[in-house]
């Protein structure tokens, strides 16, 4: 079976539950993204979600960054 969709394996396959209850889906500067709450409260950037390929070469939304 052949499943075409824009999530990751991650995400229709959970690895473990314990592993995605930090996750949350937030707005950061007018975008959509995924921040995980690191052992310092701090929320790390994970993923983000846009239709803009403009807003994937802006420095702001890369992966781990952090989220003031």
């Amino acid at each position: 079976m052949i499943h075409y969709t824009p999530l990751s394996e991650s995400d229709i396959y959970p690895i473990d539950e314990v592993a995605y209850t930090n996750r949350k889906c937030v707005t950061y500067e007018g975008k959509t993204v995924f921040v995980e709450k690191n052992t310092n409260g701090e929320y790390q950037l994970v993923q983000l979600l846009s239709t803009d390929p403009q807003d994937y070469l802006n420095e702001k939304f890369n992966p781990g960054t952090i989220i003031p």
